[in-house]
């Protein structure tokens, strides 16, 4: 038996069926390639805050007893894990062994005052029932100055959501005026991207959707339906939207997002994270510098042209020529872009001198006295030291400011104080570099897009022309002959050589593990994949018979969509037949897969089928997994024996034995079985048995394991699943 490498074969790229440039790009290869460091996600601190739970660590609800449904007993919320809360009865104090789970979504949770209102028995776990003898007195204390959860939390159809979860498409905020923070309009929430909303005035349709804002959900502008009204402030439509309606039809628009106020309005509890303005020092006539609202890249001297009261005041740019329109912006105290005098000579960057300036250089004392006024104090300002852990070279995704629906992979070329210059590497000059605040809600970590199922705007010049030239040359490599031999081990041997020779041997292994055909008359062959220092083992089905040699070899060419002569029982010339080095992978696929017809061009040339975008599944959701026998070891490490702690029936996990008594290498043993096998070594160093990581959460998993965002998340949503199992079979 024979098998053949087609030496023409230009197409050997193995990216999932991805065909455009924009769907080949991947952070982790990019970095990879670059040698670049991705800034790290806690310093994104509007992205950490968006990704808690609803539920904060002490609040208060009423649990229905686990002894006696009929009772109930006051408990306090612990931590939370996604829609999972851990839980402890009043009475417990600091003790922590009685502590139990509880899935939001399944368990009888009720806030505090339920059980009165309904007729419905307190009474304390028979554990501690003698511990006090006046439990009523007991609870008065242990209830005075706490909160209660949230009744919409625990029922309706809000129970169990995340915050950022809560703003829905057709909710209704109240935004502030950009030239006038004493006025407010109602604005239509259109899209949520992981709490980054796009935002339409009410009355406005979607023929006006060049009006629509986009702001981050904890941005100081954004406030309850009904807010203005109850702080005795104006709601106006924006002056620049007033030509686009009659007066009746805003007042109209206005009426009726008010009279839905109570269907339509994003619950309280999305505030609750927001943050309170502090007051200001500013005066009429002080002087600063600011990040330009108006010019990209510029920072200009401004003046304090009024004071609206202690939270807001107005800045205009400073201009000298006779005929200039003011330029003017509302600021508070930690307003992004406002930096005292002198800053930009202490650290290093250009001031732009006021437009109509006479004289060689600028200098501000001489400024200052010219114009008779004063600086701003440097106690009027935020730290402008404080850069958060930003650093050179770092690289993140960045919302582009000439066009706020695109947010592209950015690279921080420069930090001074709490300044980021950014180059945006998929956006086209002039507007590839803007100057973003260390605490700006337009940024984000890198992963942010991909989690959130957001196109991320790549690079001009991705490194996958370096990656398909590695690609080629490794099959370029490979003999032209294997064999002669036994069927099953000539097969076992090619696919060996074709597994290893890909960019990324693991995901090639993974698609030859589905291989089968009913017909086959097939054994089963245990195939390794090494990457990164690690080797990947599954089970493949491999024919025995010679004359089901042609068949396997096809479809093993159509599951790695690649040309289809690049192995099979009969010796190709130098040339492929094919001439694959110049065809897409979608001509393969169509031919050699699913058979479907190829659309005809005029004059009966083929016609490149249309490209469609490949959706990605946010990295959070939980994919059902394959069964297989694939396992996730570190090279040269022993594997882990014995039976699986763990098993999957219909998606769900079911758990052989209490996680609480699982050592360390059973926790090794259930990382591996999952798609975050690569952190396994990690829980192992950290010497993580299974009741330490039933107490795992985001924010631990982040801090300890210092992982990004994405493998976070992953990591985290499988220790839910652990927790759920828990819950449900032994808590």
């Amino acid at each position: 038996m024979m098998g053949t490498v087609c030496s023409g074969c230009g197409v050997f790229v193995l990216r999932s069926g991805a065909e455009s440039m924009e769907e080949e790009f991947m952070w982790e290869e990019y970095l990879e390639e670059t040698g670049a460091t991705a800034a790290p996600h806690t310093i994104f601190r509007h992205v950490e805050v968006s990704l808690q739970s609803s539920f904060q660590p002490g609040m208060k609800l009423e649990v229905a007893s686990k002894s006696s449904p009929e009772t109930y007993w006051v408990a306090t919320i612990i931590t939370t894990c996604g829609q999972l809360l851990l839980l402890r009865y009043s009475g417990y104090g600091d003790d922590r062994r009685a502590d139990f789970w509880c899935d939001v979504m399944t368990a009888e949770l009720h806030p505090v005052g339920w059980c009165a209102q309904n007729h419905k028995t307190l009474t304390p776990p028979e554990a501690i029932r003698e511990k006090y003898s006046d439990w009523t007195e007991f609870l008065v204390q242990d209830l005075t100055g706490s909160r209660t959860a949230p009744a919409n939390l625990l029922e309706g159809p809000l129970r169990g959501k995340n915050t950022v979860d809560l703003i829905v498409a057709g909710s209704v905020l109240e935004l502030q005026n950009l030239s006038d923070p004493l006025l407010y309009w109602p604005v239509r929430v259109i899209q949520n991207i992981g709490g980054r909303l796009r935002l339409r005035p009410v009355g406005l349709s979607e023929r006006h959707r060049a009006q629509d804002t986009w702001l981050f959900y904890l941005d100081v502008r954004l406030r309850p339906l009904g807010w203005a009204l109850e702080n005795r402030l104006t709601l106006e439509p924006p002056t620049e939207l007033r030509p686009l309606l009659s007066d009746r039809d805003w007042q109209q628009a206005l009426q009726n997002a008010q009279a839905d106020g109570q269907k339509d309005a994003v619950p309280l509890e999305v505030f609750k994270d927001h943050a309170d303005l502090p007051r200001h020092a500013f005066r009429t006539g002080m002087k600063l510098e600011m990040v330009s609202p108006w010019e990209q890249l510029l920072i200009r001297p401004v003046s304090v042209t009024k004071v609206y009261s202690d939270t807001y005041f107005q800045v205009t740019l400073d201009d000298l020529c006779a005929e200039a329109a003011p330029l003017s912006a509302v600021c508070h105290a930690n307003s992004p872009g406002i930096l005292p005098v002198q800053w930009c000579l202490k650290n290093g960057v250009a001031l732009e001198r006021p437009r109509g300036y006479e004289g060689p250089d600028f200098d501000w004392a001489d400024y200052l006295k010219q114009s008779g006024s004063e600086a701003a104090p440097d106690a009027c300002f935020p730290d402008t030291g404080h850069t958060r852990g930003f650093a050179e070279d770092m690289w993140l995704e960045a919302v582009n400011p000439a066009r706020p629906e695109e947010v592209c992979v950015a690279r921080v070329s420069r930090v001074r104080g709490r300044l980021l210059w950014l180059r945006l590497e998929g956006v086209l000059q002039p507007q590839s570099e803007c100057i973003v605040d260390v605490e700006s809600m337009d940024i984000f970590p890198v992963g942010w897009c991909e989690a959130n199922s957001y196109p991320l705007t790549p690079p001009l010049r991705p490194v996958c022309q370096k990656q398909k030239k590695i690609a080629v040359g490794r099959i370029a490599e490979l003999p032209r002959a294997v064999g002669p031999g036994k069927c099953s081990l000539v097969l076992k041997e090619l696919l060996s050589m074709l597994i290893n020779a890909a960019y990324k041997p693991g995901r090639v292994l993974k698609e030859l593990q589905q291989l089968q055909e009913p017909g086959w008359d097939s054994q089963e062959e245990t195939l390794k994949a090494k990457y990164k220092g690690k080797t990947y083992r599954s089970t493949v089905r491999i024919v025995r018979l010679a004359e089901q040699i042609p068949d396997f070899c096809r479809k093993v060419c159509v599951k790695l969509q690649c040309c289809p002569n690049l192995l099979g029982p009969d010796l190709r010339a130098d040339s492929c037949p094919e001439n694959c080095s110049v065809q897409t992978k979608t001509k393969y696929t169509y031919y050699y897969g699913k058979k479907r017809r190829l659309p005809k061009a005029v004059g009966g040339d083929e016609a490149k089928p249309a490209r469609r975008r490949r959706k990605r599944k946010a990295i959070f959701v939980q994919k059902k997994r394959r069964s297989s026998n694939m396992d996730y070891t570190a090279a040269g490490s022993p594997q882990v024996r014995g039976t699986s702690s763990s098993v999957e029936e219909d998606g769900q996990l079911v758990l052989d034995r209490n996680p609480l008594g699982w050592s360390v290498d059973e926790v090794v043993q259930f990382i591996n079985s999952t798609d975050c096998a690569s952190l396994a070594n990690i829980f192992k160093e950290q010497d993580i048995d299974g009741q330490a990581l039933l107490l795992l959460t985001l924010p631990t998993v982040q801090e300890c394991m210092d992982l990004k965002l994405g493998p976070a998340i992953k990591l985290c949503h499988q220790i839910e699943r652990v927790k759920v199992a828990f819950y449900k079979q032994f808590a």
